[in-house]
């Protein structure tokens, strides 16, 4: 009987990544597209940003084809964010928290940024299981996209560095801007997150943007994950920390909780996010991975993003 219902969940599974292969195929060829101011809050990810021209334009600059998942809108969020607030410019400066192999670093380091990619240092990252998982880049090699930027030009703009984002150095200051891409959820607790979100904004100038994107419980009366390898963010976290940094004088983007109505909005993905074989059990191969929102340990889980102006004048 077990088994019947595993046969289920997989087929609900591929009926999923279908669907999203199929509106993707059904998307319009866009030519020309050009970056385009469009208000962006700080919000979830959903169907209609992928549908939209402004996270097209950026999968085009990034050299990736617009798929429904996640990971592909945090990428373009962070971008949509950083362009504008006018950081995508020369001469700029950007500090990148738990980079891993994010194209971002040679994105904006082919408009003219200089930019450190930060990491946990390999030996504490092993131990965390970040190398495991593949989100941790152990060199400059691993942040240049050779696609993207000329191999020159990125070693001329982009230095790599270990940081502990739970202890941020003191010599990292002066920064036009900050991100970090689904990094501040895997630092051991809910506050040891936010902590960091505050902390982080003590390396760049008054005026400065902060972009960060998280794991996001959508069942906010619901307990939630608060503790371990990863940690899941609710509505009432987010509202907290906005009121906590407007105390201090820095202004949060509104939160737009909204987790859209669209199909891909509505499919709740269940592991394993990669074909895999369970003891016991033959799986069908699957198409590859497409959603944007998943069931961890019971919970809806999606990504959001949040946009922070460093307030104060030193």
């Amino acid at each position: 009987m077990s088994q019947n219902f595993r046969a289920m969940e997989l087929n609900i599974k591929a009926f999923g990544y279908d669907l999203a292969h199929r509106l993707a195929a059904d998307l319009p060829h866009r030519e020309n597209l050009r970056p385009q101011q469009v208000g962006l809050e700080s919000k979830l990810a959903t169907q209609s940003d992928i549908e939209s021209d402004w996270l097209a334009y950026w999968c085009q600059e990034i050299r990736c084809a617009v798929l429904y998942h996640r990971k592909i809108w945090e990428d373009a969020f962070i971008l949509q964010a950083l362009y504008e607030a006018g950081c995508m410019r020369p001469g700029a400066t950007g500090l990148g928290f738990g980079c891993g192999e994010e194209p971002i670093p040679s994105l904006l380091a082919r408009h003219g940024v200089k930019v450190t990619a930060t990491d946990l240092d390999p030996e504490r990252s092993s131990k965390k299981g970040w190398i495991r998982s593949g989100e941790h880049a152990g060199s400059l090699d691993k942040v240049f996209k050779p696609d993207i930027i000329d191999r020159e030009t990125f070693d001329r703009l982009v230095e790599h560095r270990f940081v502990d984002m739970n202890a941020i150095p003191p010599d990292i200051r002066g920064y036009d801007f900050c991100w970090s891409m689904c990094a501040l959820e895997h630092l051991g607790n809910l506050q040891k997150g936010l902590d960091f979100v505050e902390n982080a904004l003590a390396c760049i100038r008054p005026g400065g943007v902060a972009v960060h994107t998280t794991e996001f419980n959508l069942d906010d009366d619901l307990p939630t994950i608060e503790s371990g390898y990863t940690v899941l963010y609710q509505k009432k976290h987010m509202e907290a920390l906005a009121r906590r940094l407007a105390a201090q004088g820095h202004v949060v983007r509104p939160f737009n909780f909204d987790p859209g109505n669209g199909p891909m909005d509505n499919f709740i993905d269940i592991p394993p996010w990669q074909p895999q074989q369970p003891s016991g059990m033959v799986e069908p191969a699957l198409p590859d991975v497409r959603h944007l929102k998943i069931c961890k340990t019971g919970h809806r889980v999606t990504c959001i993003g949040i946009i922070i102006t460093k307030g104060g004048t030193t």
